[in-house]
Order: structure tokens, then sequence, then C-alpha cells
């Protein structure tokens, strides 16, 4: 069965035509979710082509996650409402081609167009006010903290990380003497405290080791997909000996990766629950970085590698910045947590999803992704509470492997 998404869409201009910019949100239909966001600042342009603007955004957008689902629009738009379902006549030259690209997305009869209130539009309605304040400010709209609802972004009484200085670029290849461990203000296992009630807790598990790790070479999304090495399905093996013993785990989701895939269906063969794969979880994709080590990449990529170490915009060469990666793994936590509710959940994933999910639960600043080290097959665990709060409970573990 095709999916069912939603695609809400709204474009303002402040002058009409003047500054102008767009937002747009792909729900699940079926549970209200935010799968995908879009917003641009377009520079000077009036309301109706704005509005247009946020419908092809979105649709893209919904194309991009499931390109045979079901689409409903809802736009506080009359105009582009009735246009687009073929009730008006589009007579404005500007709209015309704005109108035919919109309508070649999805084929004819799989898009349907809703009229609503500007007050049920709040969310592609913000994201286009953001567009437009980033634009103002000469900056282009950052996704990576404006898909976090406010509550999220506040870091935890619990776990807070002083101000950082400059990123270490040596976390990058040489490992910490001992890993981290959970903190003792922190109660005996996974547990709620009782007065927050029951939290969704994501056990964050990496992946175990591929005949790349141990050479602390880039491998993410971009490059070939290695399986399993001989010691990474033995580190598989034993962390399912660990997570079966404590008895917590609920479900187990993967990344698409093999790696993941196989990591985590050792697990779910040995718990006896299925995997289900979200992409949201893959690693970030290095680019022409993949395969080579550090000093490698140093060498042959220097400026592309100074301007990542310092800026979570900057993408490694042909590759994917942090900032991209933040976004999705944001909606992919945020799509889990709606699933999975006051659960305890294992995600199986690579460092920079792990790290990043970690990051936003503190609160920290991106330069914190290179102050944390991730072991092959360690496990983290972060809680998320009702209140929007997030505790980080634990980190690198690795003691199921000795």
């Amino acid at each position: 069965m095709a999916n069912r998404f939603i695609v809400e869409a709204d474009g303002g201009s402040r002058g009409n035509p003047g500054p102008a910019g767009y937002g747009a949100v792909v729900l699940d239909a079926a549970t209200g979710e935010a799968l995908a966001e879009a917003a641009e600042y377009i520079g000077t342009a009036t309301n109706n082509v704005a509005e247009y603007q946020g419908l092809i955004a979105g649709l893209e957008a919904a194309k991009a996650l499931d390109p045979e689902a079901a689409i409903q629009v809802r736009m506080d738009s009359k105009l582009v409402v009735e246009q687009m379902s073929g009730r008006w006549k589009i007579k404005h030259p500007d709209m015309k081609p704005l109108a035919a690209r919109a309508a070649s997305i999805f084929p004819a009869g799989r898009v349907s167009y809703q009229w609503i209130p500007r007050e049920k539009n709040k969310h592609a309605d913000r994201l286009a006010n953001e567009a437009m304040d980033a634009g103002k400010r000469g900056e282009k709209w950052e996704p990576s903290r404006a898909a976090v609802p406010e509550a999220r972004q506040r870091p935890s009484a619990q776990a807070r990380l002083e101000p950082l200085g400059e990123p270490v670029p040596a976390s990058l290849t040489e490992p910490l003497t001992e890993p981290l461990s959970e903190p003792r203000a922190t109660p005996v296992g996974w547990a709620a405290p009782a007065d927050l009630g029951t939290p969704s807790t994501f056990v964050l598990l990496r992946h175990g080791e591929t005949a790349l790790t141990p050479q602390k070479r880039f491998s993410g999304s971009g490059g070939d997909d290695p399986q399993l090495s001989p010691a990474g399905l033995r580190q598989a093996e034993a962390v399912a000996a660990a997570l079966a013993a404590r008895g917590t785990i609920q479900a187990v989701v993967s990344s698409p990766l093999r790696r993941c895939r196989e990591t985590a269906e050792t697990i779910a063969a040995r718990l006896g629950l299925e995997v289900r794969l979200e992409e949201g979880l893959r690693e970030a994709d290095f680019g022409a970085w993949e395969g080579l080590t550090f000093a490698e990449v140093r060498e042959r990529y220097p400026e592309d590698l100074d301007a990542w170490l310092t800026s979570s915009k900057a993408a490694p060469t042909g590759g994917e910045s942090f900032a991209a990666v933040a976004r999705r793994v944001t909606l992919a936590r945020d799509k889990l947590l709606a699933r999975y509710a006051g659960r305890t959940v294992l995600l199986v994933s690579h460092v920079t999803p792990i790290k990043t999910l970690v990051r936003l639960a503190l609160g920290a600043p991106p330069e914190s992704l290179f102050r944390m080290e991730l072991s092959a097959a360690s496990l983290s665990a972060v809680a998320y509470y009702a209140d929007g709060n997030a505790s980080l409970r634990l980190l690198n573990d690795t003691a199921h492997l000795r």
C-alpha cells in the first residue's frame, strides 16, 4: 500500500512584491508526524509566487520520501488551491510555469488540494517567516536547529556541557584511553525517574567492526557498503547476549547500510524481534574522502578539511555536512519518538548520527561532535521525557565486549 502524505505549504512577501520566502512540511497522514521540512528565501517576489514555490518544494520533498505516495496538499492560499484543482483559470504569466512545474511532480490524480484557514497552517507559515528572517540577515535558512521543537532544544538540567574551545582533530584518529561510563548520578539501568513518567529511551549502538574500522578510514554513505568483519560479527553476538540478559529492548531500528543491518539482525534474532530500517540513521556521505584516512584527507584536501573541522555547514569534498546530517537525524528522532512513545528502542547506527543524537540531547554546540569517542559496537543511551527534555544516560560503553 502506498504511503499517504500531507503537504502543508505557505509563502509570503514583505511588500508584495518584496523580500519573500516559502516554507513547507511533509506529514505522515496516519500519525501527523513531520517527515521533512523545506524553506528558502527567494529574494524579491509576490505572495503568490512564494506560495507556489512553497507548494513545489513540499511536493518535491514528498516525492523524495516516496515517489509512489498519495498526497493531500493543504494551503491557506485560495488562489493556489483553486488553480491547482482546475476550478480557476491561471491567467498571470508568472504563475503558469510554476503551476505546470507543481503539476509535473506527481501524476495527475495522485494529488488532492484542500484550503485551510491560516491558523491551521502555522507550521509552514513559521518556516516561511524563518526563511525570510534568515534572508534579511544575509544568511541561508538552517534547518538543523529550526526543525527541533523549542522544548527539545533546551539542555537537560541533568546533563549540560561547559563551553568548548576549538575542535580537536586528534579525536578522529586517536582513541580515548578508557571508555566513558554511566554517570554516578544516574540511577542504575535505563529506568525513568518516577516523577517524570516513563520516557522513550533510545539505546544507541554503533555497528560492529568492518575491515575499514581498525584502519580508521572514512566510511560513510557515499562509498562502498562494507560488511562486518569476523571481529565485527563477534561483537554483534556479544551485544546480543548483553541486551538479551538485560531484557529491556522492545524494538530494533537500524540504518539501511549493510554493517548496521547485519549487526541489528544478529541482535534482533536473539531477542525475537524484527528490524525496522530508518533512512535517517545512515552515516554521513563523506564524498571524495570515502575510504581515506584522516592523514590522507589532510594531504589531498587540506582546505576542505579545515573548513569541515570549523563549521558544521561545511561538507567533505562532494559529501554531506554535519548540518545536513543533523536535519535528517532530527526528523528521524521525532518520527521514532512518536512511533515508540514510552518504549525502549535499540537504534543501530553510525558515529555521526549517534554523536548528533547525543549532542542534541545535551543542547551542545556542533563542535562537540569532535569531543566524543564512539568505539565499534559501543552502547550509549538517551532518555526523552514528556516535558521535551532529554537525559544522556550512557556513552560509549564497551563493557560487554570484554
